[in-house]
């Protein structure tokens, strides 16, 4: 397992809490890489959501119920208005390099750049074609093709469980890593989620953190976390 860097007070990878206050324990430009996909204040977390977005396992969790429409996320109402700029400033201060998704609703807050990720989703529905990550890269516009259309998907030998609203596939993250960070870097995620951010750092060879406000998350993520970590036989004479 990769050591995590001697700054990060946490035992885990990962950690509870309001991202603003948590990330003022990382020193300047200590962070290779922020990749994050913060709340965009267009009410995902007030939508029903129950068919792919079963967050909690078993369906069942604080301030959920099944088959009712409404904030199933209790109190974490996470996306009823965006971020502040205090948070970009924060992102700004402890990372080199920074790709934020939801970036075009944010030009207010983000210097401009002409280096954008553009997720081409296969959509064969209602949903929106693309999504958009600003980058603080110099690097041309980039497209990365992955369906992800409700029960559709690019791999569906390989279907990942939707365990949250704005999900976003592992391999999309995997490419983003592989092309924007190298191997051995640190990547920071300040709006963890399910935690796709931390198996795509372990899948190439990058050191993971993140936050996480809604501690119903937690296991969530500590379960794909151990899913993802080779079993270790030890043999006795």
């Amino acid at each position: 397992m990769t050591e995590l860097p001697d700054w990060w007070p946490h035992k885990e990878p990962y950690a509870i809490g309001d991202c603003l206050e948590l990330m003022k324990d990382i020193p300047d430009n200590s962070v290779d890489l922020v990749l994050t996909d913060p709340p965009y204040g267009i009410g995902e977390s007030q939508r029903n959501r129950e068919g792919n977005a079963r967050y909690a396992f078993g369906g069942k969790s604080k301030g959920y119920t099944p088959g009712k429409k409404g904030n199933y996320y209790g109190e974490y109402d996470w996306d009823k208005e965006r971020i502040g700029h205090e948070y970009f400033k924060e992102m700004f201060r402890i990372s080199k390099h920074q790709i934020i998704f939801g970036g075009n609703y944010y030009a207010d807050y983000l210097y401009p750049s002409a280096s954008w990720i553009v997720w081409d989703k296969d959509n064969t529905g209602d949903f929106a074609d693309c999504e958009m990550a600003w980058t603080s890269h110099k690097k041309a516009v980039r497209k990365f093709k992955w369906r992800w259309n409700g029960m559709l998907q690019e791999d569906m030998k390989n279907k990942e469980e939707r365990l949250h609203p704005t999900q976003k596939p592992t391999p999309l993250f995997k490419w983003i890593l592989e092309n924007y960070s190298k191997p051995g870097d640190i990547v920071l995620d300040p709006f963890l989620g399910s935690g796709t951010t931390l198996l795509a750092c372990r899948k190439t060879d990058r050191i993971g953190l993140g936050f996480e406000i809604n501690p119903d998350y937690e296991p969530i993520i500590r379960k794909r976390m151990m899913a993802d970590t080779p079993k270790i036989e030890t043999w006795f004479e």
